[in-house]
């Protein structure tokens, strides 16, 4: 990311808990017991959590009606460049579409 700051910003938008503990939980990568948000004060608490682990970049927040979450079909993950409020990068989604090298690819010929 730090090979980009002068042309681009990058967050991390945090959205509905995708293997919570009380649901579609998975033993792979789990090292949280973060359970489905049932109030904006849980999805808050879990975002903190995940911006202890050194995020490089401000971590938003969805609303609870997961706006953010359906209108950019981001569950459980997914990448996006954003100019100008136009989308002129849309990667497929993860785990098995998570490409950050497309991002870095776009950038670069961006900022020629």
């Amino acid at each position: 990311m730090s090979d980009f700051a002068a042309v681009a910003d990058f967050v991390v938008v945090y959205v509905a808990e995708a293997h919570p503990t009380d649901g579609w939980a998975t033993s792979v990568g789990m090292s949280m017991d973060i359970r489905q948000h049932r109030c904006l004060e849980e999805r808050l608490a879990a975002a903190e959590m995940l911006a202890l682990h050194d995020i490089p970049c401000p971590v938003l927040v969805d609303t609870m009606d997961n706006a953010a979450a359906r209108a950019y079909a981001a569950m459980p993950d997914r990448l996006y460049i954003v100019l100008d409020g136009l989308c002129v990068y849309k990667g497929w989604p993860g785990p098995f579409g998570y490409y950050p090298e497309g991002v870095r690819d776009w950038l670069q010929k961006f900022s020629g």
